[in-house]
């Protein structure tokens, strides 16, 4: 018996030690040595300093920011460890909400966010990307339709011309790749410090 089942302990012992340990370290290097911003996960920097990451959004909620989309990451609350409270952007615990088209809770919260942008800018119809959640409640991008829709918001609070602002969006603008997969996008953190930049000028 111990003949038959030493070639599937040797083959399982060796399959892992190949797909466990020397695969994943070898694509780490190599990833490492191809992509090195990415491998330390496209990180951000100012001044020196790590201010966020081009993969996980963070929560704006000043005038003079652009906004990404809204979150619906979760954690503990800081009152009662046995519940959860909002924590937008928690990259600890990625999720989307889960409420479907018949919640009303969901319904509720769409039409306040709604509400509160049309008094902000209702020359524009509302962006669907700035009152949807994104699956992972990560998302650090929103559309340049998004990023548009908050120009004379962001613009008035900066005491900065719309067109200024405006042609900041477009230049943080990422077009689709070779043309033809994804959409155009505009990374919310990346627009934010080029934002921050031209009013220090």
């Amino acid at each position: 018996m111990l003949k038959e089942l030493r070639p599937a302990i040797v083959v399982l012992l060796g399959l892992t030690v190949i797909t466990g340990v020397i695969y994943p370290l070898g694509m780490t290097a190599v990833s490492g040595v191809i992509f090195p911003k990415q491998a330390e996960g496209s990180l951000i920097e100012r001044d020196g300093r790590v201010v966020g990451s081009t993969l996980i959004g963070q929560e704006f909620t000043t005038d003079e920011y652009f906004h990404g989309r809204p979150s619906a990451t979760t954690g503990p609350d800081p009152k009662d460890a046995t519940k959860t409270a909002p924590q937008p952007y928690n990259a600890i615990n990625s999720m989307g909400s889960n409420l479907g088209p018949t919640s009303q809770a969901l319904n509720d919260r769409i039409k306040e966010d709604v509400a509160k942008l049309k008094a902000e800018n209702p020359a524009m119809p509302v962006p669907i990307d700035l009152v949807t959640t994104s699956g992972s409640g990560l998302d650090p991008d929103i559309s340049p339709e998004g990023a548009l829709f908050q120009v004379p918001r962001v613009a008035r609070a900066r005491k900065l011309p719309e067109d200024r602002v405006r042609q900041l969006v477009t230049e943080n603008t990422q077009r689709r790749f070779i043309g033809l997969l994804g959409e155009p996008r505009v990374n919310v953190l990346a627009l934010n410090l080029a934002l921050d930049a031209a009013a220090a000028k």
